[in-house]
């Protein structure tokens, strides 16, 4: 009888659990039934049965009664994402790379207080990033490469002091690096391939002491590369090359052993850096299939 006691418990718990995944309150259900019309959910690659439970969903995780993921990358999915989703208040994942979604991006997803990742590479989004990123207090990877987004990278963006990963690249922003891009302490992928970014970098780069890739090549930068560049002692990957920089002497002193790849508009630098060792094939990470 004392077995049974103690297993009543587990049992409880674990139904208590089921019933709490299973059943997601009806706002949020309503939102994905709203995003699933929206972007043409009938023909999407692997599609959601709406007469069946949310955790049956592909790509949908609930818990305790909360969608907490939406992972639909490659999956087909098109139209413009609703800025409902912004209301789904514990969502930590939004994953929607590679699929043909247009339109902006919904201000709302950087206010989620929660969420930690916003991928939306490899889709056909435009407009321009929203002003303000300080609700964005989890955020630790923005991956919007390859869309057809333009205007400037906001100051704001500094806000958003826990990224690790920032990659805008392949879009057609343009105007200055922001400054407050120096106080991305966690930051360890900073990637702006190709872009219409120009003028001199005055933020502090040598305050990224985590960087381990830099990828700033193809804009329109110019003048010097702040020296404190030569002190980021974890990069594995430099790109500079195709822009109009004045001087890169600084690097003549840069401590980053574990280097792999560097690539400038400096042959001797290329050299000296780079050696005959060292892979200078990569462009930028823009990889066409999503292993999360």
């Amino acid at each position: 009888m004392k077995k049974i006691l103690k297993f009543f418990p587990i049992v409880f718990l674990f139904f208590i659990s089921v019933v709490m995944n299973a059943n997601v309150n009806k706002q949020e259900k309503q939102i994905l039934e709203e995003f699933y019309k929206a972007t043409k959910g009938d023909q999407w690659i692997a599609k959601w049965d709406l007469s069946k439970k949310i955790d049956t969903w592909h790509g949908v995780l609930v818990e305790d009664g909360h969608i907490v993921e939406i992972d639909l990358h490659q999956n087909g999915l098109e139209g413009v994402i609703p800025s409902s989703l912004g209301d789904l208040s514990k969502l930590r994942v939004l994953n929607l790379a590679f699929n043909k979604l247009t339109g902006p991006i919904p201000i709302s997803l950087v206010q989620l207080h929660y969420l930690e990742k916003l991928k939306l590479e490899m889709n056909s989004l435009s407009g321009v990033l929203p002003k303000s990123f300080k609700n964005a207090k989890s955020l630790k990877e923005l991956s919007l490469f390859n869309n057809l987004l333009e205007g400037t990278i906001p100051e704001g963006i500094g806000e958003a002091s826990q990224l690790k990963v920032l990659n805008l690249s392949s879009n057609y922003f343009n105007g200055e690096l922001p400054e407050s891009i120096a106080g991305l302490s966690e930051l360890e992928s900073l990637e702006l391939f190709g872009n219409k970014l120009s003028g001199i970098i005055t933020a502090d780069l040598g305050n990224l002491k985590n960087l381990k890739d830099l990828v700033l090549s193809y804009n329109r930068f110019e003048g010097k590369l702040p020296e404190s560049v030569a002190s980021l002692s974890q990069l594995k990957l430099v790109q500079l090359q195709g822009n109009n920089f004045g001087s890169l002497k600084s690097l003549l002193n840069l401590r980053a052993e574990g280097l792999a790849t560097f690539d400038s508009d400096d042959i001797f630098l290329n050299i000296k850096l780079g050696g005959d060792n060292k892979s200078r094939t990569r462009i930028v990470d823009t990889r066409f299939e999503d292993v999360d």
